[in-house]
């Protein structure tokens, strides 16, 4: 099929983009935003090609897929067709609602008839009101990591986007704590300076922005735990690749983390001092961190794999383009 979606979240499409089907991926020349084209710190495939909006209009597409609200008209725009009506269309929601209405929170594409919501989590499914519109979820799956676990370094690693700017939601409020007990690695979009925003010594915290994808593989892996501090966010795929190179979790018990996360891959809880317990452990028993790493990856491997992820779009793909003829 010829797919049509714009690069929104790097892991996720890196993932999407691994499947059968030729990706035609929206490129502008500011790169901005409805434009960005294929990825520069992740691996594609051959089979994700950019596509300017002026040739969509002539352009063979078999399927949309939507991610934001506004890309409904953007894509009705740039096809001259109406995604839902004169092409199938599929909405993916990699959110948790963060409307202030929780556990009321309406979802933009409620009660529509012509779309095809696909939630990446359960939980998502489960809190967003989507009134009569179709649903479904497909867990997220990675690309394996080449990186293994070795946890030499006896420090914490951390992945977060824009730590400064969501605060809370990120549990960025929380990392001070953890830093008394190891240093902190963080890794992400926007992270330079956060020591300073801590009140951070630089000795305890160093930001690592934006780094390729396999170079921050190869860099969590030799951290001695990951730590998933997110009070209210969908699930991090970088959560699943940190256990997929072997890593044990040291992770909140919110959203779907409690899925993702079994007891035995290092600490799962929602008492912030039974993680700071949790760590002190593994900082200090090189032999349980591995044992934890490896439980985790075998379980994020089984829930998580490529093949599963892309057969369950596969599927996904296949019924609604066939139920639109």
């Amino acid at each position: 099929m010829n797919v049509l979606l714009w690069h929104v979240h790097g892991s996720w499409t890196t993932s999407f983009v691994h499947g059968k089907h030729r990706y035609l991926v929206p490129a502008t020349p500011d790169r901005g935003p409805y434009g960005l084209g294929r990825a520069r710190t992740y691996p594609w495939p051959d089979t994700a090609v950019e596509v300017a909006p002026d040739d969509l209009r002539t352009a063979e597409v078999d399927v949309v897929i939507l991610q934001r609200p506004e890309e409904l008209d953007l894509a009705a725009d740039w096809l001259g067709r109406r995604p839902g009506r004169d092409l199938p269309a599929i909405f993916v929601e990699h959110n948790t609602p963060k409307d202030g209405a929780v556990p009321d929170s309406r979802h933009p594409m409620a009660d529509r008839d012509d779309l095809l919501i696909a939630h990446v989590t359960a939980f998502n499914q489960l809190f967003w009101d989507t009134g009569s519109t179709r649903t479904t979820v497909v867990d997220h799956g990675v690309v394996p990591p080449a990186a293994e676990y070795t946890g030499e370094l006896e420090r914490l690693a951390v992945v977060i986007n824009e730590p400064v700017r969501r605060w809370r939601v990120t549990g960025t409020d929380l990392l001070s704590r953890f830093a008394e007990i190891a240093p902190l690695d963080v890794f992400g979009m926007k992270v330079a300076g956060l020591a300073d925003h801590l009140g951070l010594p630089a000795d305890r915290l160093t930001s690592h922005d934006d780094l390729p994808q396999a170079r921050m593989h190869a860099e969590l892996g030799r951290r001695r735990a990951y730590l998933h501090l997110c009070r209210w966010t969908s699930l991090g795929l970088s959560l699943i690749e940190a256990m997929t190179i072997g890593m044990p979790v040291v992770a909140l018990a919110t959203t779907e983390a409690v899925m993702a996360v079994p007891a035995e891959a290092g600490a799962l809880s929602t008492r912030v001092d039974d993680l700071l317990d949790a760590t002190r452990r593994l900082m200090a028993d090189p032999a349980l961190a591995r044992r934890a790493g490896a439980a985790g990856r075998a379980a994020a491997w089984e829930r998580y794999g490529l093949e599963r992820f892309l057969a369950d779009w596969d599927r996904l793909l296949e019924e609604e383009v066939c139920a639109s003829r």
